[in-house]
């Protein structure tokens, strides 16, 4: 018998058993299978945007309740971040050495534990130790999404499918933002004050998803990487007979130019030859677009109090921008497999730039509304267009663990953000801070235009 725990690809006839998976799995047509795929998978993309609302969240509430300073409501917010530049490094690393399905079950189990002992905090003290070990659970969350669905994805969908698993997570972030200020204003249910709701709410529902994912397979392309080309053939014949079984009809067959066998890829190779053009570019990317896109979810009630309105308000006008984000997420749909990724974000981002400097300009409720709502419009489409790429831009071997160290710096520099914005928010006031998010998302889309490859309607092993 075989040992399926080798290091080298089992052979059958010469051939290597699982060589094919990817495309095989590529030229399957959508099926139900797919779309309860990417709701399970997708809806975890929540939690990662419901804990950005809940940082400005608890950082505006607090400052009342605790009578927190500057720099403590700015480590408010920065603690979860902290927690995820640490967790997106660790958790996709691991992705990629023992499995993405063993680390989906890590990840939110530790983020439910926390978020839930985060309620009970009795201090600051308390408060942002917790927040940086749920941030830690979390870190891995949108990484593991993006590659694990990109894996199984048809290439004709993938894109379109990516969208579709973020648009349910954002349909949840003006819930949120509503239940937020509805609890805030509250101050206190049954006997507990209305912003450890939040908390638990997060932590129960990360749980509930946490058990759904139990019954989720192995990706079959990491299979084949790591020598279980046996465990990978199951799982692909399985879904194959699922598929065939669900539309109907027969299979397409396996284009022979389209079989190309993965490998292991050492870490190093991310600064070697093309990968190394890659990674740079991508690193530039994640830390210019947290500016443009974090410094907004997480800030926008701070900043709205900034500008005269009271907590309530500031949540309430916050809620009716996030109303932006599940609709920008839906239009980026049918866009993102019909324009060139790499057009598309640098369209996104220059909307964002746009509509962020008219939202740090506006004093009437109506203007901040509008241009609040319009820039996470165009941040969503971004949002999409971006976490569709970054699959792309690496192999198999790799993808985890490039992804989740470029993405870590996003939250490193969510870390910083809060610090230099707030200064920048008391000293000069909004205008400023949108100014310069402006200036930098223009850099970012110099970055993508020079450095960014082309990636649209190809397959992961071509790109």
């Amino acid at each position: 018998m075989t040992d399926t725990t080798s290091s080298t690809p089992e052979r059958r006839g010469g051939t290597p058993i699982g060589a094919r998976a990817a495309a095989r799995l590529d030229r399957l047509p959508p099926s139900r299978w797919h779309r309860r795929l990417t709701l399970i998978v997708g809806i975890g993309a929540f939690f990662d945007l419901y804990e950005i609302f809940l940082g400005g969240v608890l950082a505006a509430v607090l400052a009342d309740q605790w009578h927190l300073g500057h720099t403590a409501k700015a480590w408010v917010i920065a603690a979860g971040f902290l927690g995820m530049f640490v967790g997106a490094n660790v958790l996709s690393v691991l992705a990629d050495r023992f499995g993405r399905r063993r680390m989906f079950l890590v990840n939110l189990a530790g983020y439910a534990l926390f978020s839930l002992l985060c309620a009970a905090a009795p201090d600051l003290s308390w408060l942002l130790v917790l927040r940086f070990l749920a941030g830690l659970g979390l870190g891995g969350e949108l990484v593991l999404v993006d590659t694990y669905l990109a894996e199984f994805l048809p290439r004709a969908v993938r894109g379109r499918y990516i969208a579709y698993a973020y648009t349910l997570g954002f349909v949840g972030v003006p819930v949120a933002a509503l239940l937020g200020a509805r609890l805030v204003a509250a101050h206190r249910l049954f006997g507990i004050e209305g912003w450890r709701w939040l908390l638990v709410a997060g932590a129960l529902g990360a749980a509930f998803l946490q058990l759904m994912r139990r019954r989720l397979p192995e990706s079959p392309r990491w299979l084949v990487v790591q020598g279980r080309g046996a465990e990978a053939e199951r799982i692909v014949a399985g879904l194959e007979e699922r598929v065939a079984r669900e539309t109907g009809g027969s299979l397409p067959s396996v284009p022979e130019a389209e079989t190309v066998p993965e490998r292991k890829v050492p870490l190093a190779e991310m600064f070697r030859g093309e990968q190394r053009r890659r990674t740079v570019m991508w690193w530039i990317f994640q830390v210019l677009q947290t500016v443009g896109y974090y410094g907004f979810g997480s800030l926008a009630p701070v900043v709205l109090t900034a500008k005269g309105h009271t907590v309530t308000e500031s949540l309430l006008y916050a809620a009716l921008s996030f109303c932006g984000y599940p609709l920008g997420s839906a239009l980026s749909i049918p866009l993102i497999d019909r324009i060139e990724r790499r057009t598309l974000i640098i369209a996104a981002a220059l909307g964002i730039a746009g509509c962020g400097l008219a939202f740090g300009f506006a004093t009437a409720t109506w203007a901040i509304v509008t241009f609040g709502f319009l820039l996470t419009v165009c941040s969503n489409v971004f949002s999409n267009a971006f976490h569709v790429y970054q699959t792309e831009l690496f192999p198999t071997g790799l993808r985890s663990s490039a992804i989740g160290i470029a993405y870590s710096l996003s939250r490193l520099t969510s870390v910083v953000l809060p610090f230099i914005a707030l200064s920048v928010l008391t000293a000069l006031g909004p205008a400023a801070v949108f100014t310069g998010s402006a200036a930098l998302m223009l850099l970012l889309c110099v970055d993508v235009a020079l450095l960014g490859p082309r990636s649209t309607g190809r397959s992961l092993e071509r790109i």
